[in-house]
């Protein structure tokens, strides 16, 4: 099977080459990508809005998973379905590549085509060639490493967040290539989109009650705990009916899981309380309407620290993934922009202190933002677009 499998790959790679090779470059189609072809969201979703109308003269097209193409079709947004002879054909005339997270190993990257990666998160936990010791079914820790640079090297611009991430990106993808320090194109929609009227709109759109306030529970996937290769599990952590007895009056709980937990939770019994959102298109808006967020090692909480609103953590496993799983890049327990707690009582405990106005002064919230945020303020899109936009105009003179 194994040999069979490899054989499957090295045929797709010769076919992916032949196809491409038949048909000339156009030098005015990008190909955009999210998660895998999971998402319309991210980066390459704030990219790809702002080059339909800053620049027209591009034609815009979308990988996409065909199990995740409703939301494409739902909004009349073009693109071809992953792994396909048609996407072949475009993966290979596009004059741009622009994801988010890695494509698989195997994809050659054409003569003339430009891969900007913009990745998915400013770092907490280690990353690349920095991790220790890899957890991850159907990989070792030297050939994750190696899979990891062989795919970096492909890229020839990578956005950094800020000064702290372009440091580690340098190092753990030992990417020596163009560098844009431009703050988050995903997060511009927090400035620009981000007043009562468009909270009001899409709680409606979710059909939340508009009498509770809102908490984002949005947790990071666990490199040890899986079904199968690609397949991570997860479960609620925290007591879920102590949680409605407490909360339920004031709350209501949305839930946000991470892109690679596979299963979807059985919230039965806890139906306007808890609302699972991991399906909906971009985590973007459920920052907007939320009062507070709950994470753990997540990079979420690098990006909802614009929105200057409470943030808990939920570290129930710290000392194992801290310790063993992945390590991190500072002392989360000092430098946390919030309460770190490992109980159903705790975090209880901490959502009603985050009412207090004194929250963010107490947990130093200032001094973060300045740290990890200082390049946001609503214009990252536009000064990758404008960098990317100036090399792809080069290449068609």
């Amino acid at each position: 099977m194994k040999t069979l499998k490899i054989l499957s790959l090295k045929m797709y790679k010769i076919l992916f080459r032949l196809l491409g090779n038949s048909f000339h470059k156009d030098y005015r189609l990008i190909m955009f990508e999210s998660f895998l072809g999971k998402q319309y969201s991210d980066s390459p979703r704030a990219i790809y809005e702002y080059m339909s109308i800053q620049y027209p003269e591009y034609r815009l097209m979308w990988s996409v998973d065909r199990k995740h193409a409703r939301i494409f079709r739902k909004y009349g947004i073009p693109y071809v379905s992953r792994f396909t002879p048609s996407w072949m054909i475009y993966m290979n005339k596009a004059t741009l590549w622009v994801t988010n997270s890695r494509l698989p190993l195997w994809i050659p990257k054409p003569e003339g085509t430009t891969y900007l990666q913009t990745w998915h998160g400013t770092p907490l936990k280690r990353l690349g060639t920095d991790i220790d010791t890899v957890h991850m079914p159907g990989t070792d820790t030297e050939r994750y490493k190696r899979n990891f640079t062989t795919e970096a090297s492909k890229w020839d611009y990578l956005i950094s967040p800020n000064r702290y991430s372009t440091d580690i990106f340098r190092r753990a993808f030992q990417f020596d290539k163009e560098m844009l320090e431009t703050g988050y194109p995903r997060n511009d929609h927090l400035f620009t989109n981000n007043d009562e009227a468009a909270r009001e709109n899409i709680r409606k759109k979710l059909g939340l009650p508009a009498d509770k306030k809102v908490i984002l529970y949005a947790p990071t996937w666990r490199d040890d705990s899986y079904h199968e290769r690609g397949k991570y599990k997860f479960d609620l952590q925290f007591d879920t009916e102590k949680m409605r007895r407490e909360l339920s009056d004031d709350y209501i709980i949305i839930l946000r899981l991470h892109y690679l937990i596979a299963e979807n939770l059985d919230l039965t019994g806890y139906e306007g309380f808890l609302y699972d959102l991991s399906q909906y298109e971009d985590i973007r808006d459920l920052y907007v309407i939320s009062d507070m967020l709950i994470t753990d090692y997540s990079s979420v909480f690098f990006d909802y620290a614009n929105l200057e609103r409470p943030m808990i953590f939920y570290t129930y496993d710290i000392d194992n993934y801290r310790d063993k799983l992945r390590g991190f890049y500072f002392d989360f327990d000092q430098e946390a922009p919030g309460p770190l707690v490992k109980t159903t009582d705790a975090l209880i405990h901490a959502v009603y202190e985050g009412e207090s106005g004194r929250f963010n002064e107490k947990y130093n919230t200032a001094a973060f933002r300045a740290r990890f945020c200082a390049l946001e303020d609503g214009n990252a899109t536009k000064r990758v677009c404008d960098e990317i936009v100036c090399h792809l105009n080069d290449k068609i003179v």
